[in-house]
């Protein structure tokens, strides 16, 4: 308990005026707190009322998948998929930059075909980071989303149904990759924990998902 009063301290003093992610989008400096051990330590392993999501989630965000920076499998064991730009502003305009939590589900069909198995367009658990990634010093804002799930193949053009239900971490540089490594599987396992609450869980039936044909 102690360790997560730290870590809300700590992230009230470098949240104190929270910028949506669409204001930050007009200013040059896209700068970022470093991961460090204290952060690291002070993490909790549950994020979000057990009540249920609080404004302004639930955010409903879709769109065909788009090619992003090919980072995430290859260099970060984590693979994702892209959100195109114009899917951005319902979260954007009301949200911070930094790492999300909540269900995922990607279509099987493209152009009229199957091409996913049933397996592969179920509703899925997922992390999402919205912002600069900053220790990639990226140059525009991305929504990228990493569903919990072997795919089997890409995805590329199908579209990606996220249900956003709660906020897990801002974003943060890094020192090396094997920080951040650490915790994006961290955020794995705060995001699993969270959606595992009943008044959570219940939105992998919410009407936005379809179901495979």
């Amino acid at each position: 308990m102690i360790l997560q009063d730290l870590y809300s301290t700590i992230w009230r003093l470098f949240s104190s005026s929270p910028e949506t992610a669409a204001q930050a989008a007009l200013h040059d400096d896209h700068t970022a707190p470093v991961q460090n051990e204290v952060l690291r330590k002070a993490r909790p392993q549950i994020v979000g009322p057990d009540s249920g999501p609080e404004a302004p989630f639930p955010i409903e965000l879709s769109g065909a998948v788009q090619r992003g920076f090919g980072r995430g499998g290859k260099d970060l064991g984590c693979p994702t998929a892209n959100l195109p730009d114009e899917s951005l502003p319902p979260i954007s305009s009301v949200a911070r930059t930094g790492v999300y939590y909540g269900f995922a589900q990607v279509s099987a069909r493209k152009d009229g075909s199957k091409l996913l198995p049933d397996e592969d367009a179920k509703v899925m658990p997922m992390v999402m980071s919205l912002g600069w990634n900053p220790f990639y010093k990226n140059e525009r804002l991305t929504a990228e989303v990493h569903i919990m799930h072997d795919f089997k193949s890409d995805f590329y053009g199908h579209d990606l149904k996220v249900i956003v239900l709660g906020y897990i971490r801002p974003e943060l540089d890094y020192v090396s990759r094997e920080a951040l490594i650490q915790d994006i599987q961290t955020d794995i396992k705060v995001a699993l924990n969270s959606l595992a609450r009943p008044a959570y869980e219940k939105f992998k039936s919410d009407p936005l998902f379809i179901r495979s044909p």
